[in-house]
Formats: structure tokens, C-alpha cells, sequence
């Protein structure tokens, strides 16, 4: 049975950081692409960053050059560093498993974790 379980969301400040973390069981982590997805209140769901197996990254324009995406396959986590975080990054975020390369469509989702920023 597929597990993800995220953790590390909280309620911080406006430019404040997070690290939230997605440990992966019940699959073979290195073989999926992973993804971070985020749905604010009231709003559609959207992606937020994505790794390849190879360990390339990709990002939403709204958090480049602020999020990080990593993944430890030896530990079958996925992180996503939250730098100068912002009101609007506020929402339920949770990581997605995709097996082979992103884009394939996603096999699994977490629950998720929530972060609220206040300003």
C-alpha cells in the first residue's frame, strides 16, 4: 500500500521560511517523478515545483528563485525549502507521486500539510 506523508507546514510571517517534508513508502521512490501541488482556500489546485528522477527541477514562476526542491532516494523523502514566504503561498500543500518522468500523470497524492502566512 502507497503511503505519502507530508509534514512541516505551520503558520509563520511573511518572509519567514518553511521545510516541509513527504516520506514515500509502499513504492519505489526512485523511480517516480515527485511533485509539490498546493491549493489555497477557495481556489484550484496548482503545482508548485517538480523533480525528475535524474534530479532535474521545475518550478511555478511564482516561487522560483524562493522554493527548493530536493529528494533524498535513500530515504525515500521529498523536501520543499520555503524561503521569503509570502500571504499568497497560504494553502493546503501536498506531494504527488508520478511513476517515470513528470507529466505522466500522477499515481498517488499525500494529504497534505497546511501553511498559513500572515503578513
Amino acid at each position: 500500500q502507497v503511503q505519502l506523508v507530508e509534514s512541516g507546514g505551520g503558520s509563520v510571517q511573511a518572509g519567514d521560511s518553511l521545510r516541509l517534508s513527504c516520506v514515500a513508502s509502499g513504492l519505489t521512490f526512485s523511480r517516480y517523478c515527485m511533485t509539490w501541488n498546493r491549493q489555497p482556500i477557495g481556489r484550484e489546485r496548482e503545482g508548485v515545483a517538480a523533480i525528475e528522477i535524474d534530479g532535474a527541477t521545475m518550478y511555478d514562476d511564482s516561487v522560483k528563485g524562493r522554493f527548493t526542491i530536493s529528494r533524498d532516494n535513500a530515504k525515500n523523502t521529498l523536501y520543499l525549502q520555503m524561503n521569503s514566504l509570502k500571504p499568497e503561498d497560504s494553502g493546503l500543500y501536498y506531494c504527488a507521486a508520478e511513476e517515470g518522468k513528470c507529466g505522466s500523470g500522477t499515481d498517488y497524492f499525500g494529504e497534505g500539510t497546511v501553511v498559513t502566512i500572515s503578513s
